[in-house]
């Protein structure tokens, strides 16, 4: 029996106890809202960052890949509008001095000084540019700020992409990318820092004449993320899509689509498609001549990911308990293609050499191909558990009748179901499965 119910702690200690996220800075007290990917959570979220790039970018005639880097001249950011309008409505409480969110549910408790209501000021806008200085001297000169979106190196850069990928229009660039935002969070994990990483699209479109004419590109691209939110190996009934009214949209967005995800702290973004109309090129003064001659700004649809957000969703999406035999098995069952080790493989007891002898070759045979992990420590069972935990699909365990008759038992993560396989077709069964 699955219990369906998820909190976010029991995610979090999952995190923790099994190696896929820390806390940043642990040791030292921590800093708040940074986090630290271990062993298996950086091998999560590389293999959904592999899997975005092949799927938009390589597989794709009408894509580019893009890498700019993080810090940018201060006029990127006044032509783009960032240092004008990338602003939120903050509070401050006169007793304490904490800020909040004007919309966060948090200034409603109790104020740390007195224990009593909060006395807050007035709303103001508060700029979420993440500013440092170069040079060795801190003054308003040698001001540059960290990119907030990675969005404006593609832009900035749209005639050397022109020039050297040989694009015709439509056509999007892809960049995988930190990005920065000085805002006050909320907590809640991973959900918001102010360190974030962004898988996102600048999909360039002829200029249109009509609506239809980006509105077609727009739902081209509302279906291939809802697409690949279901390879992600997330339900249906677990996001819903959110249009964003006017006056809430950024600044640059003529019509945005928000894929709000069921948090279990409340139904909130995971990814957002924007129309950023000709907002961007046209305040970097730049423009695209057709083989026709004719010149114009083209406009922009923006698909835009956070990877942290797709980690902490499919790890949601992933986690079960379920009760088996008088014990809950706790188990992540991600697509196999996200899966940090896809392979485990046991000898039955580690004090016997033989057996170890032949996991040990069965296992660093099958490594070539796939990522896997040997663990000889503990009883089988306690083994199972453990690659449950993080996701394992398929877990070998080689005993005695393996060294008779050269078979082993493959023991499937999902069902619990075991099957015995010969050795030499151990690379046709996982080519099928994998």
């Amino acid at each position: 029996m699955t219990k369906t119910t998820k909190s976010i702690d029991s995610i979090i200690s999952l995190c923790k106890r099994r190696g896929f996220i820390f806390p940043g800075s642990e040791i030292y007290g921590g800093l708040a809202n940074t986090w630290d990917y271990g062993p298996l959570g950086v091998e999560l979220k590389n293999n959904i960052k592999q899997l975005w790039w092949k799927r938009f970018v390589q597989d794709r005639d009408d894509m580019v890949g893009f890498d700019s880097a993080l810090l940018m001249n201060t006029k990127v950011y006044e032509a783009s509008g960032h240092l004008k309008e990338f602003s939120d409505p903050l509070v401050e409480c006169k007793k304490c001095h904490e800020r909040f969110r004007e919309d966060q549910e948090e200034k409603n408790g109790s104020c740390s000084k007195d224990k009593k209501p909060h006395d807050f000021t007035e709303a103001k806008q508060f700029n979420l540019m993440l500013k440092t200085f170069l040079g060795p001297v801190e003054d308003d000169k040698n001001i540059v700020y960290f990119r907030p979106e990675t969005a404006q190196g593609i832009f900035v850069n749209f005639k050397n992409i022109i020039d050297t990928a040989r694009k015709k229009l439509p056509f999007g660039v892809g960049q995988i990318g930190d990005a920065f935002r000085n805002e006050i969070t909320p907590g809640n994990f991973i959900f918001r820092t102010r360190e974030f990483e962004q898988m996102e699209i600048e999909y360039f479109i002829p200029e249109p004449t009509k609506d239809s004419d980006w509105q077609g590109h727009f739902e081209a691209w509302r279906g291939e993320m809802q697409d690949w939110i279901k390879s992600l190996g997330i339900k249906d009934d677990e996001f819903e899509q959110v249009e964003i009214p006017d006056g809430e949209r950024a600044h640059y967005s003529k019509k945005t689509i928000d894929f709000e995800y069921k948090y279990p702290f409340g139904q909130k973004e995971l990814y957002g498609l924007a129309y950023r109309t000709n907002f961007d090129l046209k305040n970097h003064g730049l423009d695209y001549t057709d083989t026709e001659g004719n010149k114009y700004i083209p406009h922009v649809i923006e698909p835009s990911m956070g990877v942290g957000r797709s980690v902490l969703a499919v790890l949601l999406s992933a986690y079960n308990e379920e009760e088996t035999e008088g014990d809950t098995r706790v188990v992540l069952k991600l697509p196999n293609s996200l899966a940090p080790v896809k392979i485990a493989v046991f000898p039955l007891m580690k004090n016997k050499p033989t057996l170890v002898a032949a996991a040990l070759e069965i296992y660093h045979e099958l490594k070539k191909r796939w990522a896997c992990e040997f663990d000889d420590n503990g009883n089988v069972g306690k083994r199972y558990r453990r690659q449950d935990e993080i996701g394992t699909p398929y877990c070998i365990t080689i005993d005695f009748d393996t060294l008779e008759n050269a078979d082993v038992t493959v023991r499937d993560r999902d069902t619990m179901k075991q099957e015995r396989i010969k050795i030499t077709e151990l690379q046709d069964y996982f080519n099928n499965k994998l």
